[in-house]
């Protein structure tokens, strides 16, 4: 006879464990933000983000033909930076 026991809690959170990863993995699938996803990603206006950091020289920006393209993981990276940088109230 076999007895097989599981335990509930540990498999949640193996699950739990396994989908953040999954979650995170498609979240960094894009190579690019176009002007669109920044705003999407950042929860910013276009207007916002030029008059804040878009013509920081450290900002990781490219002009292909007539549109702006950047580079996701570089441009997460920048943002952290940014972000710890600004005055807190």
């Amino acid at each position: 006879m076999l007895d097989v026991r599981i335990n509930e809690k540990e498999i949640e959170q193996l699950f739990l464990e396994e989908l953040r990863k999954r979650l995170n993995e498609i979240q960094h699938c894009h190579t690019f933000w176009d002007m669109k996803e920044l705003c999407r990603q950042t929860n910013m206006s276009e207007t916002f983000i030029r008059d804040t950091f878009f013509y920081d020289p450290r900002f990781p920006k490219y002009r292909v033909g007539k549109k702006w393209l950047f580079p996701a993981k570089e441009c997460e990276e920048f943002l952290i930076m940014w972000l710890k940088e600004q005055p807190r109230a």
